[in-house]
């Protein structure tokens, strides 16, 4: 299992890239965070919040995940993180097979 996180600049974005990929079947689950982002953008220091999406799915979903955010997100260079799960519930784990393509 993974998690793929991925900032939006706001909330629409983050509801329209969750059910853009959850439609697509490509994760079981999402969770949506309001955060504040700090970062370099164009020589100066940006302060923004955001929307950081949250997908659990499995490793090799990952390049079409990233493909499909590409497709639709607002960002000229979108973060798109994936994070390896090293233990996860048996119980969890065979729900989110059962609820994505592979």
């Amino acid at each position: 299992m993974i998690l793929v996180y991925i900032t939006n600049p706001d909330k629409k974005t983050a509801l329209k890239v969750s059910k853009y990929l959850l439609e697509k079947r490509l994760v079981a689950c999402i969770n949506i965070f309001k955060i504040q982002s700090l970062y370099w953008w164009k020589g100066k220091i940006e302060d923004a919040n955001e929307y950081v999406v949250i997908a659990k799915t499995i490793s090799r979903n990952y390049s079409k995940i990233e493909k499909e955010i590409r497709k639709i997100h607002p960002y000229k260079i979108p973060c798109i993180m994936k994070i390896k799960v090293d233990k996860i519930n048996k119980d969890y784990l065979n729900w989110l097979l059962n609820n994505i393509k592979s």
